[in-house]
């Protein structure tokens, strides 16, 4: 057989083509799939479960009467409860300054489950002191037109009590004629004008004894 210049350029370029030809199956306008990621659903005993952001916290309250103001302090904020406050439960209007020094006669709110931000009020005297017994002695509200009874509290919370604009003179009745310094720890033994007078801009006396002498 003769195999001649035409054949052989024919053989040629038909093996080219065959080679440069787009593979079989591809096509030219073919994207490769993006995988599509489907988010679970919550079902509804999930959704029960979820906390609302409307409620409050709640934590159990310990009992704190008896102890001292510094380890109750302690042990309510280690369960949660950081609003914390106390006031003289013998109603002499003392500052707990020193809380080792102070003891807890009642608390409000009482022992038991509350919530996280409440405020929680610790009524306290002096280690060396008596817990009231008949409960908190309140301190006198303001005084508004006649004078209120304040026998038996302390000169600070009756002179708190009175207007401020009120001139007030204090005396020592026992007879020693001692200075009226700290007037918390001194008990009011009467007033002039008298409890129930009408109150219209006069001066008021006090007449005072310490806590724990008689008057």
């Amino acid at each position: 057989m003769r195999i001649t210049r035409t054949s052989v350029a024919a053989a040629l370029l038909l093996a080219a083509l065959t080679a440069c030809g787009p593979t079989a199956g591809a096509g030219t306008d073919a994207k490769p799939e993006t995988p599509t990621l489907e988010t679970p659903a919550t079902s509804a005993d999930e959704a029960t479960q979820q906390p609302s952001a409307d409620t409050e916290p709640t934590a159990t309250l310990p009992e704190m009467v008896g102890k001292g103001l510094q380890s109750a302090q302690d042990e309510a904020q280690a369960a949660g409860f950081y609003h914390l406050t106390s006031h003289d439960a013998l109603g002499r209007g003392r500052n707990q300054i020193l809380d080792r020094n102070w003891k807890v006669c009642l608390q409000n709110p009482t022992p038991g489950t509350h919530p996280t931000d409440t405020k929680v009020d610790f009524g306290t005297a002096k280690l060396e002191e008596t817990c009231p017994a008949g409960g908190d002695q309140a301190e006198p509200e303001e005084a508004g037109s006649s004078m209120p009874d304040f026998t038996g509290k302390s000169v600070k919370v009756a002179r708190q009590a009175l207007d401020g604009s009120t001139s007030i003179s204090v005396n020592d009745v026992s007879g020693q004629g001692r200075m009226v310094l700290m007037e918390s720890n001194w008990q009011v033994c009467s007033t002039d004008p008298a409890a129930g007078t009408k109150l219209d801009g006069q001066p008021v006396t006090i007449e005072t004894v310490k806590f724990g002498e008689s008057c």
